[in-house]
C-alpha cells in the first residue's frame, strides 16, 4: 500500500516506536490477531472505537455487535472512515477494510452482517482505541 496516498504518513521507524509489536504486525503487516484476545471484544458501553495509528474515529458503538467469531464487530463505519482494498492473501478473495487516514490495515469486511447494512466488518481489536461517552 503506498503511504504517500494517506493524509497522516509516518516512517517505519516512527510506527515500530509508537505501536505494540502485535499492533505493528496487524496494522502495517496486514496480520490477525488471535480470536478473543482482545479486550475491546467485550466492551458494551457507549462510545467510539478510533484508529490505533492516528486517533480517526472509525466506528461507534451502537453499530458494534456480537458476531460469535473472536474479533470485534461492526454492520457499519463512521462515514468516510475506512477505505476497501482486494486482499488475494492466503489462496482467498476477502476485502480488506484499512483507515482512509493512515492506511492502517483494521481487519475484513464481509457480507453476512445483520440489517441495515448486511455487512460484517470484522476488526482486529488491537488495531482500536476505544472512548467511552
Amino acid at each position: 500500500m503506498e503511504q504517500s496516498n494517506f493524509p497522516v504518513t509516518r516512517t517505519d521507524a516512527e510506527w515500530r516506536a509508537m505501536l505494540t509489536p502485535e499492533q505493528y504486525e496487524v496494522m502495517r503487516g496486514h496480520g490477525t490477531e488471535r480470536p478473543g484476545s482482545c479486550a475491546l471484544l467485550h466492551e458494551k458501553r457507549a462510545g467510539a472505537f478510533s484508529c490505533a495509528g492516528c486517533g480517526q474515529p472509525l466506528f461507534v458503538a451502537t453499530r458494534k455487535f456480537e458476531s460469535g467469531t473472536g474479533w470485534p464487530s461492526f454492520d457499519t463505519p463512521v462515514e468516510g472512515a475506512v477505505e476497501e482494498t482486494v486482499d488475494r492473501s492466503y489462496g482467498m478473495v476477502r476485502t480488506e477494510v484499512h483507515c482512509s487516514q493512515c492506511g492502517s490495515h483494521l481487519g475484513h469486511v464481509f457480507p453476512d452482517g445483520p440489517p441495515p447494512s448486511g455487512l460484517r466488518y470484522c476488526i482486529n481489536g488491537v488495531a482500536l482505541n476505544f472512548e467511552p461517552e
